[in-house]
């Protein structure tokens, strides 16, 4: 395992210290290089998560991973290169159930810097492409949103700033917050989250179960296979503008090349596409 060579994947030049500037940097070249996916469930595979296999699969094979993988290899590129690292549990809310996920439901990576906690997630899909900042409850805005961390007792919650489209201006207001998923600071290891990473392999109630999905951050916004879809997400060309999208309907034979054209990803065994609705989880989260 080598961090030079973590470090050409994702299009940085090393050597790098451990400061904020390098965190930044390494945090959006990892989402612009490494998809958000899950296409070995899909092709006759299962996820592990030890490290070696991790770092063959992304750096070496050119994959990406869910959160347990891309979070926990990021997690390592990070202590190579001297930060202060500690994982973290996370319980996602999901936007069509508006239900929280089990315990360690996801991988999130906290890195403290001069005395300073941030937030880093590589391996969530659509969400913030800057370390947040834990140590403030103002909203923190990026080019891709807004950001803010609440605090309840013990438990802080990652939120989104919704936005509302003003009819006939071409522009957004606000309309409010929505949680994304919450966390606590309790230190975790890579292992612990073994049982979680079967489940999402395994069960109705998981999106990554339920439907096969591979998705990359772009400079100019998103692009994210889903079944036997293609969705183009554009970013507002001026600050407040629309946000569009467009989505292209594929067939079974075309998404191995449209895997290896737009994401560079080949996969050793046919994918199986899928797009199932669902199950929503028992109410005890």
């Amino acid at each position: 395992m080598d961090p030079e060579k973590y470090l050409q994947r994702i299009g940085c030049a090393g050597p790098l210290m451990p400061t904020l500037e390098s965190l930044r940097h390494i945090h959006r070249r990892h989402l612009l290089s490494v998809p958000f996916e899950n296409l070995t469930i899909h092709s006759g595979g299962r996820v592990r998560l030890e490290l070696p296999h991790l770092y063959e699969k992304i750096v070496l094979q050119h994959r990406g991973g869910f959160c347990f993988e891309n979070n926990g290899l990021f997690s390592w590129l990070l202590t190579q290169l001297g930060f202060r690292v500690t994982l973290l549990s996370a319980q996602v809310r999901n936007a069509i159930t508006r239900l929280y996920g089990p315990p360690f439901d996801h991988l999130v990576v906290m890195v403290t810097l001069e005395g300073e906690r941030w937030l880093c997630d590589v391996g969530f899909g659509a969400s913030f492409e800057l370390p947040v900042s834990l140590e403030t409850a103002e909203p923190q805005s990026q080019e891709n949103g807004t950001f803010r961390i609440r605090h309840e007792g013990e438990t802080m919650f990652l939120e989104t700033e919704m936005r509302d489209e003003v009819q006939g201006e071409g522009k957004s207001r606000s309309d409010g917050w929505m949680e994304m998923y919450k966390f606590t600071l309790q230190p975790r290891q890579l292992e612990d989250f073994t049982a979680m990473c079967i489940y999402h392999q395994t069960s109705p109630s998981s999106i990554f179960y339920c439907k096969s999905l591979c998705s990359l951050l772009l400079p100019s916004g998103r692009v994210t296979y889903m079944g036997y879809k293609l969705t183009f997400t554009s970013l507002p060309s001026v600050p407040g503008g629309r946000t569009t999208k467009t989505v292209r309907e594929l067939s079974g034979n075309e998404i191995p090349d449209l895997l290896m054209e737009i994401f560079g990803i080949k996969l050793p065994f046919p994918i199986k596409p899928k797009d199932e609705d669902i199950i929503p989880p028992p109410p005890i989260y």
